[in-house]
């Protein structure tokens, strides 16, 4: 039985959830890396896989969303494998910048090569950190985007908060994450989907079906839309929208510093 949702953004100090497990908080972030290291070689690979490909389509949607504009400094944050930095460059340009910002390095590592090989790569920047302490000074960037990471960390309250805080005044939030399907019956599918076959997947591609359990269940335990709106509200985000994927499978929400 999935366990009772507290409130998913309150800060707790002594217990985090890790995918159904409570684990003690500061220990999430222990299992968090270890498990992006663990499937850091195959993530491009199992995405593609497990999504049939619309992965792609979903972010490029989501970058679309961002509304951004040649010349802008972009922040992308829990930014992996680069997916969205490259999709953001092509549209800010060489005169612009893309941060790709993440804790784990073997992420970052297993990106690169992609980023290498794009005519843009001059334009995508690392740096290795946590996002909820960002190591970046206020009101720098004219965008920040997130992508399926800010239900993997501990407080994703303070996430969002460091986002705020960097962003220049009328600057842009794009947050896209995994959601669940407003049809029952296709809900009912995607569960025997995702806690079947994505562990099997997992173990005979990634080497590790655990990682592809966590998974799922994280996506579970994670903010519904409108509850995440209402968070983007209260630190401080207007003009708050976000459109359902997929009929809900992913989420995209866009917001901007008041």
């Amino acid at each position: 039985m999935t366990p009772t949702k507290a409130n998913n953004f309150q800060n707790q100090e002594e217990t985090a959830y890790f995918g159904y497990r409570r684990v003690p908080a500061g220990e999430k972030g222990r299992l968090v890396r270890k498990h992006f290291t663990t499937v850091a070689a195959r993530y491009d690979l199992m995405n593609t896989l497990l999504s049939l490909g619309l992965h792609h389509l979903w972010k490029r949607t989501a970058v679309k969303m961002l509304g951004l504009k040649p010349g802008d400094r972009v922040l992308d944050v829990c930014g992996g494998t680069g997916d969205l930095a490259l999709l953001a460059a092509r549209i800010v340009g060489r005169a612009g910048r893309v941060l790709i910002y993440d804790i784990n390095r073997a992420m970052l590592a297993a990106g690169r090569p992609k980023v290498a090989r794009s005519p843009l790569a001059g334009s995508i920047l690392y740096l290795q950190g946590d996002a909820e302490r960002l190591s970046c000074a206020d009101n720098i960037f004219d965008a920040a985007m997130v992508g399926f990471g800010i239900r993997n960390l501990t407080r994703p309250d303070a996430g969002f908060r460091e986002m705020h805080r960097v962003l220049k005044p009328g600057g842009r939030l794009m947050c896209l994450e995994f959601s669940q399907p407003t049809w029952a019956w296709f809900r009912w599918l995607y569960d025997l989907y995702s806690f079947y076959f994505m562990p099997l997947a997992g173990r005979i591609v990634a080497g590790s079906s655990q990682a592809y359990t966590y998974l799922p269940e994280s996506i579970r335990l994670f903010a519904k839309p409108g509850e995440l709106s209402a968070l983007l509200e209260d630190l401080g985000f207007s003009q708050v929208r976000y459109r359902r994927l997929i009929n809900g499978i992913a989420a995209v929400h866009v917001g901007v510093k008041s």
